[in-house]
């Protein structure tokens, strides 16, 4: 499989799309926002301006989309995907969504003859720009193994964990994991800030310890340079958050911390701080602190 659309061009996405050029594979894209197009172009991809046209020739269509909104404009609207895929064709979609959502994705393929996957990443932006993604997949086992090259392509590790709707809900798992150690975090260092400890002192301990993650010691580091610099926004964490929420909902299933967490991520953005990194979160704990970790 060489030829490959790919739909959907912002941090992650576009980031995913540059990893396949990068290896060699034949792209061509498509962006709500034509401008998203063009530093791939330079870089040999093909744009197209429809997505009928985008999907007319490809092996495989993929995307990346913002959330369950944008999977009903860009695959169920008017002149989308699912109205313009043909039997044969294999379509993979790396949005964090609810697990509905893909299920119900992977039934009106199935009705074209359209094989589909649902493949939700972890990472972020620097991964996404090198191919280090860590890749879940629902979906058919065979269609996993014959679109598995090109997983490897963007990945450090990828996981099947089953069926349509498996990957996006082993996503949502791992964003409540997420969601926890930033809260985790922040409050940790808000406590320690008013206990007169030093940053770089408490950092120097997660580091080491035998709770130490690239989370705790990657955002803590950011966090006392006061840098929010967006890799994952905090209001996408929001999204998710809420996700998570429904999810839980439906299984009934008890997220007592998740529903704390939601509103600490919640009473961020309020603040104006949506557009900033998920880390931004802890502004709202050091709001409510009376305090600040670190300096600019």
């Amino acid at each position: 499989m060489k030829r490959i659309t790919f739909i959907g061009l912002g941090v992650m996405g576009g980031g995913i799309a540059g990893t396949l050029l990068q290896a060699g594979y034949d792209l061509t894209v498509w962006s709500r926002n034509p401008d998203h197009n063009k530093p791939f172009v330079k870089r040999g991809a093909k744009a197209a301006s429809t997505i009928a046209a985008a999907v007319k020739d490809a092996e495989v269509v993929w995307y990346c989309l913002s959330d369950d909104a944008a999977i009903e404009d860009v695959v169920f609207g008017h002149e989308g995907v699912l109205s313009s895929v043909t039997r044969g064709q294999i379509v993979l979609d790396s949005s964090t969504v609810h697990p509905e959502t893909s299920r119900r994705q992977a039934a009106a393929y199935v009705e074209k003859g359209v094989e589909f996957l649902d493949i939700p990443v972890f990472g972020s932006r620097s991964e996404a720009a090198s191919g280090a993604l860590w890749v879940l997949a629902g979906g058919k086992r065979d269609v996993f193994d014959r679109v598995r090259p090109l997983l490897d392509a963007i990945s450090e590790s990828v996981h099947f964990m089953g069926g349509p709707g498996k990957g996006s809900a082993m996503k949502l798992v791992g964003n409540l994991i997420v969601a926890a150690q930033l809260e985790a975090l922040g409050e940790a260092m808000v406590l320690s800030a008013k206990a007169g400890l030093d940053p770089q002192d408490v950092l120097g301990v997660l580091e080491v310890t035998d709770f130490r993650s690239p989370i705790l010691s990657g955002v803590g580091a950011a966090l006392v340079k006061r840098d929010f610099t967006p890799n994952f926004a905090l209001k996408h964490l929001l999204k998710d958050a809420n996700l998570i929420d429904r999810f839980a909902q439906d299984l009934n299933s008890p997220i007592p911390a998740g529903v704390a967490i939601r509103e600490t991520i919640k009473a961020a953005v309020n603040q104006g701080w949506g557009e900033e990194n998920a880390s931004a979160m802890i502004k709202a704990l050091e709001l409510q602190g009376s305090t600040q970790i670190g300096h600019t």
